[in-house]
C-alpha cells in the first residue's frame, strides 16, 4: 500500500466498519421494542368472570383470538374513563391495542360462552370473536439471526480485505485482489545502507551487482548482457536476510516493494494469482523497482506433494502466476525480486531454476571477525564502559546470529538497568549470554538436600568428562543454580570449525555423558536428569552412522535427503539395516559411555572435589577446574606436510647464470 493512500484507506475502513455495528445494534433494538410493545398489549390478565362482566355491560370494543390459544380484549374509550377501569388500565396504555388477555381453554366452548354473554345486547352491538394468526416477530428475528450474523461476518471480512489493498479507498470489495505490499519510494525512502549491515561480506559482494545495474543499467545492457532477475536469500533465521534487501533498496535508491509469502494467499480463490499480477503490474509502473518477497517459502513450496488438493489448490494456483511473471520479464522492465527462506529445500524446482531466481546467495551465521563488527553497530547506542572487550564477547557468542547478538545487549542493558549501574559493562553481557542460553536463574526452587548432591554430582561429572576429553569442547563454568528447565548447567566455547572429525564426534558425546557416568559411579544409581543428555547423544550417534558415514558397520553410505523429497513415511533402508543402524548407534552410545565412566573412575577424586565446591560456591569456572585436575591437553593441530623441508629447499643457492644468458633473456 502506498504512504499517500495508507492515510486515506484507514479512515473510511473504520468509519465502515462502524456503520455495520451500528446498523445491526439500530435493526435488533427496534425489532425487540417493537415485539415488547406489541406484547405488552394488556395491563393483566383477565378472568372469564371480568371478561363476562364486561360484555354482559357492553363495554367490551373488541375480541381478537390469536393462534386460537390468548384473546385480547379491547375496551371502549368511554368505559375505560369510568372509575372501575382508572385503577386498572394505566393512563399511557389507554391507545393500546388490546387493554386485557385471557387465556382460553377450547376455541369452540370459548365462542359459544362470548355469544351466551350477550345475549340481552343488540344485534347491531354484539361484539365477535376475530380469529388471527399471527407470528411472533421476536421468533421470526432469533430464527433468522444466524443468516443475519453470517452475512454481516462476510460483509465485514470483505470490507477489511477491501480496505487493506492497495490503490482504493478502503471498504470496496473490489479491492481485494490488489497487491497488499509496502511501498518505499521518494515519498518514503528507506534509510538503511549497506554501512548499516555488520558483517555478510560474502553476500553484501553478490547483491553490490544488483544494486550497481539499478543505479546504471545501460553499462550491462549495451554490451548484450541480461541482469539476473531475481536474487534468493538463504539463510538460518536472524541472519540478516531482511535487512540485507533493505539495505539493497536504501543503496539503489528505487521503490521497494515489501511483503510477505503469506500476504497472496487469502481464503477466496483466485485472490492470491490476482495480487500477483497487480503487484508486478506495480512494479513495472516504477521500474527500475525491487520487489521483496520475504518468507516465499509460503507460496513456493514444492507442488504436488499433497494429493488432496492436486492442481486447484490455491496456493499451487498462486505460485503458477508468480512463476509466469517471473519468466514474463523483459531485460528492459529493470525489476528485480529478491526473496528471503529459511527453507530452500522445500522450494519448487521451477521457482529456482536460472532465469527465475538465477542466485541463490547464501546468508549463513557470523564468524569470528563478523560477531565483533555486529557487536560495534549494537553498541553504539548503549552506555558501555570505556575498555569493553568486544573481541572477548565476539569469542564468547559462538553461533549467535545477528538477532541474537541484538538480543543479547538488550538483555545486557536491562541487566545492569536492573543494577542500578550508570554504564554496561563485560559481567553484564556475560549474564545476559547466561540468561539467553539458559534461562533465567530461579534461586527460589525448592530443591531438597539430597537432590542437590546429585546435582552437583551430575554438574562435577560434565565438568571432569570434558576437561579429560582432548577433543572435547573447553569448559567455560559449570553451576548448579536452576536456570530455566534444567536443575544445573555448564557452559563450554566451542571451536569454529567447519568440519568435524570423528574423535571431536566421540569426545563430545563423552562430555555429554559424563553427568549419567558420575550418577552411577557415586550413588550406584542414575536419575532422570540426564534426559537432555540422552538426547543430545543419540542424535549425536544417529547423525554419524545414517549421516555422516562414519560407522564401521555401515561404511561410506548416507541416508540423507538433502533435496528434501524424501516422505516421512518411508525409510531409504531396508529392515536388515535398519536393524543394523539401531545396533550401531546403541553400541556407539555404550562404548563411550563406559569409556567415560572409566575416566570418572581415575578422576574421582578430583571428581567429588568440584562436587564439593559447587555445593559450597554454587558456580565454579574454568580456573577451579586447572587448580583440580591440573592442566587440560590441547588438542593441537600438526600438519601433516613437512613445513621443513620445503623451507629447506627455499633457502638453497639458485643456478648462476652467465652474462651472456642474461642478455638473451
Amino acid at each position: 500500500m502506498e504512504p499517500n493512500q495508507n492515510k486515506k484507506n484507514n479512515k473510511p475502513q473504520k468509519r465502515n466498519s462502524f456503520n455495520i455495528y451500528w446498523f445491526y445494534t439500530i435493526v435488533a433494538v427496534f425489532i425487540i421494542a417493537y415485539q415488547i410493545y406489541s406484547l405488552n398489549t394488556s395491563n393483566k390478565d383477565w378472568s372469564w368472570k371480568q371478561l363476562k362482566t364486561a360484555l354482559e355491560s357492553n363495554e367490551v370494543k373488541g375480541i381478537e383470538l390469536r393462534n386460537r390459544t390468548v384473546a385480547y380484549i379491547k375496551i371502549k374509550r368511554e368505559a375505560l374513563e369510568s372509575e372501575p377501569y382508572k385503577k386498572i388500565v394505566k393512563r399511557n396504555s389507554l391507545s393500546a391495542p388490546y387493554h386485557f388477555q385471557y387465556t382460553i381453554g377450547d376455541i369452540r366452548t370459548f365462542t359459544e360462552r362470548v355469544q351466551e354473554a350477550q345475549k340481552d345486547t343488540k344485534e347491531e352491538e354484539k361484539i365477535y370473536v376475530d380469529y388471527v394468526n399471527v407470528e411472533n416477530v421476536l421468533d421470526t428475528f432469533l430464527s433468522w439471526l444466524p443468516l443475519l450474523i453470517f452475512i454481516g461476518f462476510i460483509v465485514f471480512m470483505m470490507r477489511r480485505m477491501g480496505g487493506s489493498g492497495a490503490g482504493g479507498p478502503g471498504g470496496q470489495i473490489f479491492n481485494i485482489g490488489k497487491s497488499k505490499a509496502q511501498v518505499f519510494d521518494e515519498k518514503k525512502k528507506i534509510e538503511t545502507t549497506f554501512k548499516d549491515v555488520a558483517g555478510l561480506e560474502g553476500a553484501k559482494e553478490e547483491v553490490q551487482e544488483i544494486v550497481n545495474f539499478l543505479k546504471n543499467p545501460d553499462k550491462y545492457t549495451s554490451l548484450g548482457g541480461k541482469i539476473p532477475k531475481g536474487a534468493l536469500l538463504v539463510g538460518p533465521p536472524g541472519t540478516g536476510k531482511t535487512l540485507l534487501a533493505k539495505a539493497v533498496a536504501g543503496e539503489a535508491g528505487v521503490p521497494f516493494f515489501s511483503l510477505s509469502g503469506s500476504d497472496f494467499v487469502e481464503m477466496f480463490v483466485g485472490v492470491g494469482a490476482s495480487r500477483v499480477r497487480d503487484l508486478f503490474q506495480r512494479a513495472k509502473e516504477k521500474s527500475p523497482s525491487i520487489i521483496f518477497i520475504d518468507e516465499i517459502d509460503a507460496i513456493g513450496r514444492a507442488r504436488g506433494k499433497n494429493a488432496m488438493t492436486g492442481g486447484n489448490d490455491e496456493r499451487e494456483n498462486t505460485l503458477n502466476q508468480l512463476l509466469t511473471e517471473m519468466d514474463g520479464f523483459g531485460t528492459k522492465n529493470h525489476v528485480i525480486v529478491l526473496a528471503a527462506t529459511n527453507r530452500a529445500d522445500v522450494l519448487d524446482k521451477a521457482l529456482v531454476r536460472a532465469g527465475r531466481f538465477d542466485r541463490q546467495i547464501y546468508v549463513d551465521l557470523p564468524e569470528l571477525n563478523e560477531r565483533k563488527e555486529i557487536f560495534e553497530v549494537h553498541t553504539k547506542s548503549l552506555k558501555v564502559e570505556d575498555n569493553l572487550d568486544l573481541d572477548f564477547l565476539a569469542k564468547q557468542t559462538p553461533g549467535f546470529s545477528g538477532a541474537d547478538i541484538a538480543n543479547m545487549c538488550n538483555e545486557a542493558a536491562l541487566i545492569a538497568a536492573r543494577k542500578d549501574k550508570k554504564q554496561i559493562n563485560k559481567q553484564d553481557f556475560l549474564d545476559a549470554v547466561d540468561r539467553i542460553i539458559g534461562g533465567l536463574e530461579k534461586r527460589n526452587k525448592i530443591i531438597s538436600k539430597s537432590e542437590k548432591e546429585v546435582i552437583a554430582i551430575h554438574e562435577a561429572g560434565h565438568a571432569v568428562a570434558s576437561w579429560m576429553s582432548e577433543f572435547a569442547a573447553p569448559l567455560v563454568k559449570v553451576t548448579i543454580v536452576p536456570r530455566g528447565k534444567s536443575l544445573g548447567a555448564a557452559w563450554y566455547l566451542p571451536e569454529e570449525r567447519q568440519i568435524t572429525t570423528t574423535e571431536q564426534m566421540l569426545h563430545e558425546m563423552r562430555a555429554t555423558l559424563g553427568g549419567r557416568a558420575a550418577e552411577d559411579i557415586i550413588f550406584n544409581k542414575i536419575s532422570t536428569g540426564a534426559l537432555s543428555d540422552l538426547e543430545k547423544v543419540t542424535k549425536q550417534a544417529q547423525a554419524m552412522v545414517s549421516i555422516y558415514g562414519l560407522s564401521d558397520k555401515i561404511g561410506n553410505v548416507s541416508y540423507y535427503d538433502s533435496s528434501g523429497q524424501q516422505s516421512g513415511f518411508t525409510k531409504p533402508f531396508s529392515e536388515e539395516t535398519a536393524r543394523i543402524i539401531d545396533q550401531e548407534i546403541k553400541d556407539i552410545i555404550q562404548q563411550q559411555y563406559e569409556f567415560t565412566k572409566k575416566i570418572l573412575q581415575e578422576n574421582v577424586a578430583g571428581l567429588k572435589q568440584i562436587a564439593k565446591l559447587l555445593l559450597d560456591n554454587e558456580v565454579i569456572f574454568k580456573e577451579d577446574l586447572e587448580k583440580v585436575l591440573g592442566t587440560r591437553q590441547s588438542s593441537e593441530y600438526n600438519s601433516i606436510f613437512p613445513t621443513e623441508k620445503i623451507e629447506e629447499n627455499n633457502t638453497e643457492e639458485k643456478p648462476k647464470i652467465d652474462e651472456g644468458e642474461a642478455e638473451r633473456e
